[in-house]
Order: structure tokens, then C-alpha cells, then sequence
């Protein structure tokens, strides 16, 4: 099993580090991963795209994800990026509603209302990763909640920590779609 995932986002949005947390979820579910970033200017609201694949044997491929298993848009306006999903592919996006994505099958959840609840929002923009992150293990099982709320809690400790975790807990419970 190789599973890869694509992460777009903007800048302050926390794609790079969602990466890196669901590649040590997966190592505490005992599994294997590799997270890598993909961007230009370091500036904030800039594009940025990470990567990261999962497996049950070590990881020794080093290429782009070109055609993703999943994606996960954290900012609905890259939505229609270009990047288009394996066949039997899911696209989860940071959206109130229903987003406008063809071929695939569509989730969604307001993780920016959720990272804003918990206080989540650095330098004016909201970190929606750890929700997006809680949305992901719902939708497609390969890691399991427990193993995230534990990287999580390894990443940030104290009440940063316990307010991702609970960012987390509630997108997994709020994530619609499927279709």
C-alpha cells in the first residue's frame, strides 16, 4: 500500500507542517511516510504545496506527487490548481459549503471557522492544519484519531498543544461529503 497525499495551501495556513504531523501519525500507527514542501518566496498567503506519501513498507521513492490519492485544499481558491486526483481519489477542501470539484469524490468542513473557535490564527491567518488534518483521518482510516491527537500533542505542548488536538477532534466529527 502507497498512499500520497497533496497538500495546497497558503502560506500560514500550516500545509508544510500538516504534512510532517500525518507522516508521524502514520509512524505511531506503525507505518512508514516521508513529508516534503514544494514553494517559492517564503512570504505569507504565497502558494505552498507540500507532499507527503504513507506505506506499509518504507518509503523510497523522492519524486512530486504528480496524481495524488488525496488532496486537501486548505484555501478554496486553489481549489482548481490543476492537480488532478487517482481515479478512485478524494478531494477534501476547507469550504462552508459544497466546493465546485469534478472527478473525485468531494469532502468538505469549515476548517477555518474551527481554527478561529480555538484560537488558532498567527499573524492574522488562520491554522487550519490540524483540522484539516482530523477531517482527513475520518474520511479515509489510515491513521487512526488517537495516533494524530498524539503527534499533535507531541508538536505543541500545553494548552497549544490541547487546543489543535481539540481543533482536530471536531473537524473528524464535522467533515461532510463523499460524493
Amino acid at each position: 500500500m502507497l498512499y500520497e497525499i497533496c497538500f495546497n495551501a497558503r502560506g500560514g495556513q500550516g500545509a508544510v507542517i500538516a504534512a510532517r504531523l500525518l507522516v508521524h501519525a502514520a509512524c505511531l500507527s506503525g507505518l512508514w511516510g516521508q513529508a516534503f514542501p514544494l514553494f517559492g518566496g517564503e512570504r505569507r498567503g504565497a502558494p505552498v504545496f507540500s507532499y507527503a506519501r504513507i506505506s506499509d513498507k518504507p518509503v523510497r521513492l523522492r519524486s512530486q506527487i504528480r496524481e495524488p490519492d488525496a488532496l486537501l485544499v486548505f484555501d478554496r481558491s486553489l481549489a482548481k490548481s490543476g492537480v488532478k486526483v487517482k481515479e478512485e481519489g478524494l478531494v477534501l477542501v476547507n469550504s462552508p459549503s459544497r466546493p465546485q470539484v469534478a472527478h473525485a469524490k468531494v469532502y468538505w468542513l469549515d476548517a477555518t471557522s474551527i481554527a478561529k473557535k480555538y484560537g488558532l490564527v498567527f499573524a492574522g491567518w488562520p491554522a487550519v492544519n490540524s483540522a484539516m488534518l482530523g477531517a482527513f483521518a475520518r474520511v479515509t482510516g489510515i491513521v487512526a484519531i488517537n495516533s494524530l491527537l498524539e503527534a499533535i500533542k507531541s508538536v505543541w505542548a500545553g494548552t497549544l498543544g490541547d487546543l489543535n488536538a481539540r481543533a482536530a477532534e471536531e473537524a473528524y466529527r464535522e467533515v461532510v461529503g463523499g460524493a
